[in-house]
């Protein structure tokens, strides 16, 4: 106990900078399956389309939002 009241001005910034690098990766790895169930909504929605599921106008529309939602993902990590 007293070592630790002892070092807690050196190791209060180390445990804020291992929590924030821990907070940093957690967000970078849910960004990344993010775009991942994307990509694989993306594949789906055009297996739909190829077995005649779904509709051309349906397939575009979708398509669409699902490449904006890529879009904004992949320029989200830009920054």
């Amino acid at each position: 106990m007293l070592l630790e009241l002892l070092t807690f001005p050196l190791s209060a910034p180390l445990g804020g900078t291992i929590w924030l690098a821990e907070q940093l990766l957690e967000r970078a790895n849910a960004e990344l399956d993010d775009t991942q169930n994307l990509q694989k909504q993306l594949l789906a929605l055009q297996l739909a389309f190829d077995l005649g599921d779904i509709s051309e106008e349906d397939f575009e529309i979708q398509e669409e939002e699902l490449l904006l939602k890529i879009q904004a993902l992949e320029e989200a990590e830009d920054y």
